[in-house]
């Protein structure tokens, strides 16, 4: 681990091998011949540590890898330079597949179905993470559970963490979410949809949100929500204040890994001992750095630091 920022451990249980690609125009029926193909190991915990590997930061990358798109996906990881650990598994690490259309400037997505766990293969990892459990660090556990998984998985993570006094950054939804929150977590990034999901609330303002995460924070279920609205910006709640930034202006091009982008920047900066606000403006500049990137490339540090000089968060009254 780097000796410059608090050690810094991230956690995918579902890894995907990223094929990207281009067509004029999707056709129904039709054999359309792509532009060239980019492969990129992707996956909520994976993206993580790459970004923070592109901004000067070092972390260790805990995955399940099965089968020859398991081995292409750590070759492809390993030319990176981000440190691994590979639980391994015995089917085959799953695809997803990006087409734009470079007709209409639209993007299709398409997650193929991956990997099914057994429980001697989840207990491996789950020991993986308890022995490399960073003391005084953060641990990142991030992106769905494949099947096979019980759905406290990450809630089991967060349990380790609180043995080694360890920060835990939960990134995922549904059940998996609510369990880690039950818990007890330190910082959580829902969606609009998730935090609704979560509360039961009907979110139709920035007041309404607000209201959705302070609940979250003053039931002890986590310190910090970091909501992220996409085109709209973003939101920041703790316990002490409650802050809010646009999304600055940039040519979107693919919104693949500007999630685990914008977290990746806010977990670095804050590693670094940054403040909540300047962790903040990190993130939402890497998030919107990684937009302007095509297809599943995730950003640098200059277009971050670029970005971020122009943003200054704003409380919300």
């Amino acid at each position: 681990m780097a000796t410059h920022h608090a050690p810094i451990l991230t956690v995918t249980p579902n890894p995907a091998l990223d094929v990207s690609t281009s067509v004029d125009r999707v056709v129904a029926e039709h054999k359309m011949r792509c532009g060239s193909t980019r492969l990129d190991p992707g996956g909520g915990g994976v993206n993580v540590s790459r970004v923070v590997r592109n901004l000067g930061g070092r972390s260790l990358a805990v995955y399940t890898a099965g089968g020859p798109t398991g081995a292409a996906y750590r070759e492809l990881l390993e030319r990176e330079g981000v440190a691994g650990r590979v639980v391994r598994i015995g089917e085959s690490t799953r695809e997803s597949f990006t087409v734009d259309e470079t007709g209409s400037r639209e993007q299709f997505r398409f997650v193929l179905q991956g990997p099914s766990l057994t429980e001697p293969e989840w207990r491996d990892m789950l020991a993986a993470i308890a022995e490399d459990m960073p003391d005084h660090g953060f641990v990142v556990p991030s992106g769905s559970l494949p099947p096979g998984v019980p759905v406290d998985f990450y809630a089991r993570i967060a349990r380790l963490a609180r043995e080694h006094d360890t920060r835990c950054v939960v990134d995922t939804s549904g059940e998996s979410l609510r369990a880690a929150l039950d818990e007890g977590v330190y910082l959580i990034k829902p969606s609009k949809r998730e935090l609704g999901e979560l509360t039961g609330a009907s979110l139709d303002d920035d007041a309404a949100l607000v209201d959705a995460a302070t609940e979250l924070v003053d039931a002890g279920r986590c310190e910090v929500v970091a909501l992220t609205l996409g085109g709209a910006g973003a939101i920041v709640v703790t316990a002490e204040q409650t802050l809010r930034l646009p999304t600055p202006r940039v040519e979107v091009r693919s919104t693949v890994g500007a999630g685990d982008s914008f977290l990746g920047g806010f977990l670095l900066s804050l590693a670094r001992g940054g403040e909540l606000r300047e962790a903040f403006r990190t993130g939402v500049a890497a998030g919107s750095a990684t937009a302007a990137l095509p297809a599943t490339e995730l950003c640098g540090a200059r277009a971050v630091a670029e970005l971020a000089e122009g943003l200054d968060p704003a409380p919300v009254a």
